[in-house]
């Protein structure tokens, strides 16, 4: 940067719309960072309250002004130009924002194997899962209004709405009331490698975190149970596959 730049006002318009999203970016790292102290404070669950509390308040106060300096109204609590959106061009846009979300989780993952290699990087990507999981499972619980035990019929609604839900293709079988099988027929990552000619990532560690703590958090008396995944042999219709098994008999509080 010229040493006669000073302040944001010095900036031509180039750098100064670098500026404006270098500062939405430092707006979601103190909004995470936030939701982490507050978990380390008070725990998991009540961060995930709170940060339900603030969410509803940051939105409207965020989107409010934004509309305000940039020109746009907001309908229905969301922007206008997002409704009068079709359906069509509404569903891509939500596959773009999933492979984004994918190809973010994928450049954090080599970010950390590049300076501290595999060891670390799988280390940090399991642990992530034990944050990310639950908390998506959260968030889908509150966009449905599910009740807090949603039961197996909730986490089957549940499975469809989540990021890897627009990405790789999945599928459901049912055994009757107390159980489903839940595969994950093409998976985007293993298909990639299938076709370099690689050997399946193993994901069984981190599989085990993200399913289980996915469907407790849609209700705690489900219980996840894995049937296959890399490492472990699999046939060509699957990568990985997952029981899901309904507890009438136990419903756990904190």
């Amino acid at each position: 940067m010229p040493t006669e730049i000073t302040c944001p006002e010095d900036l031509d318009n180039n750098d100064l719309a670098r500026l404006v999203l270098d500062m939405f970016h430092r707006i979601i790292v103190h909004y995470t960072l936030w939701f982490r102290e507050v978990e380390h404070q008070f725990g998991f669950a009540r961060a995930l309250e709170v940060m339900g509390d603030a969410h509803d308040r940051s939105y409207s106060i965020q989107m409010d002004r934004l509309g305000k300096t940039l020109g746009f109204e907001m309908q229905n609590g969301i922007p206008a130009t997002l409704g009068r959106m079709s359906k069509e061009e509404l569903t891509n846009l939500i596959n773009s924002i999933a492979v984004n979300w994918l190809a973010n989780d994928g450049v954090w993952f080599q970010a950390v194997e590049e300076k501290r290699g595999i060891f670390d990087a799988k280390r940090c990507n399991d642990s992530c899962w034990t944050r990310f999981s639950p908390f998506e499972a959260w968030s889908i619980k509150r966009f449905l209004d599910f009740p807090e035990e949603a039961g197996l019929e909730g986490l089957k609604k549940a499975l469809q709405f989540r990021m890897y839900a627009r990405i790789n293709v999945q599928s459901i079988k049912d055994e009757g009331p107390q159980s489903f099988v839940f595969q994950m027929n093409d998976c985007r990552v293993q298909s990639a490698r299938k076709r370099k000619g690689l050997e399946d990532y193993p994901c069984k560690s981190v599989g085990l975190v993200e399913y289980g703590t996915f469907a407790e958090a849609i209700d705690q008396r489900i219980r996840t149970e894995c049937i296959g995944c890399p490492p472990d042999e699999h046939p060509d219709e699957w990568f990985c596959a997952w029981r899901f098994s309904l507890d009438k008999r136990e419903s756990r509080r904190d």
